[in-house]
């Protein structure tokens, strides 16, 4: 059950700050997109990431979006934010996040990732090395699939806490 536990979980990605982050030793960040920066499908980004974003620039804290998502939803909301990506990142598999740590020049243990999913995001991270943020879905109406990996997701955190 160990391979699906983050290392922290926190409320939404603004709640993320640059002490937390050297306290954990991060020097990068691997971002979701879909219920992490903005709600499923939705092409703008949610309230206070753009200012968190900012933030987290002036501290010198290199991002990059990986997302299972197709290149045409990742694209344009990664222009927005002015992010590099992978599309088709394959979580839970480690293609797409190894890709980014190699673009940030670092080792895993040296990035963290924020996601929202135990299943892709967290277990992902865990399987290449990472640390593991998890943040609570934005919003919880949600595809019938997604529904039921959260009904697991809570069972699994029930161990954790």
């Amino acid at each position: 059950m160990k391979i699906f536990q983050p290392d922290l979980i926190v409320k939404n990605v603004t709640m993320i700050t640059t002490e937390l982050l050297k306290k954990h030793h991060v020097k990068a960040l691997i971002l979701d997109v879909d219920n992490t920066l903005t709600t499923h499908g939705n092409p703008e980004p949610g309230e206070g990431v753009m200012q968190w974003l900012e933030t987290m620039r002036q501290a010198d804290i290199p991002m990059m979006i990986v997302s299972n998502n197709s290149h045409n939803r990742v694209k344009p909301f990664a222009e927005i934010l002015q992010l590099e990506f992978v599309s088709r990142g394959l979580k839970p598999l480690t293609v797409g996040m190894t890709r980014a740590c190699k673009r940030f020049g670092l080792t895993p243990s040296e990035v963290a990732i924020v996601g929202d999913q135990l299943f892709t995001d967290v277990w992902g991270a865990k399987r290449t090395g990472m640390k593991r943020i998890l943040v609570k879905p934005i919003y919880p109406k949600e595809e019938i699939q997604i529904v039921l990996k959260r009904y697991l997701e809570k069972i699994v955190l029930h161990f954790y806490t």
